[in-house]
């Protein structure tokens, strides 16, 4: 083998150990272009949308949104950003103890929305009712017969909303009159993915809806 080859060859296995990935993909992360997953009876497949020149969602493209959201939404609660949340994602296709949830109210989730997320809106937690129905069908949380809550088997959740700016996930959280930290859920079980719908379409992740 001539010395040019051997380097072409070299060339070559450097190139597929390093990404996996053929030149000009456009990836997940180092050596990662898609992710097929199956989560809450959707088969999808995550991946950043490999068309040169897409364009961010109409919804996302104005910045005279609301005011930008902490970092931090209280002692305990971790921040994810994309790579930590599709972790979170991937583990909850085989373990129940993790849910996915979308918080934003309907009329959003049902426009655009992360594949395999359930759509537990904010609003719920501005009464005591509704709160504990929504800990209770999504959240492992039970109520016992004495009016105390449960939080034993209470669920990982990972959370997102519209982003940065964007109130509702900060709601749920911490904000409403009866939101999961008033309540007592663990705020080592919850999870804020911040940059939540603008983060995600800004990085042309796989998204369910029309986006109108």
């Amino acid at each position: 083998m001539t010395i040019l080859k051997k380097l072409l060859v070299a060339t070559t296995i450097v190139g597929v150990c390093s990404t996996g990935s053929f030149a000009g993909d456009v990836l997940i992360k180092k050596g990662v272009k898609s992710i097929d997953m199956e989560l809450n009876g959707e088969k999808f497949t995550i991946m950043r949308n490999q068309t040169a020149g897409n364009k961010i969602s109409a919804l996302y493209e104005t910045t005279n949104r609301g005011v930008p959201q902490p970092m931090n939404l209280g002692k305990g609660v971790e921040t994810l950003g994309e790579l930590e949340f599709i972790d979170y994602m991937k583990k909850a296709q085989n373990d129940a103890s993790i849910a996915i949830i979308d918080s934003r109210k309907p009329g959003w989730y049902e426009r655009l929305r992360i594949p395999g997320a359930v759509n537990v809106p904010y609003t719920n937690f501005e009464e005591k009712a509704s709160a504990i129905e929504m800990m209770e069908d999504e959240m492992g949380v039970v109520q016992k017969e004495d009016g105390t809550l449960d939080f034993s088997k209470a669920k990982i959740l990972a959370l997102y909303c519209n982003g940065y700016w964007c109130g509702q996930t900060p709601g749920m959280v911490k904000n409403a009159k009866f939101a999961l930290l008033k309540m007592g859920y663990p705020a080592e079980k919850i999870k804020y993915y911040r940059g939540g719908m603008q983060a995600w379409t800004s990085l042309g992740f796989t998204v369910v809806g029309s986006g109108k």
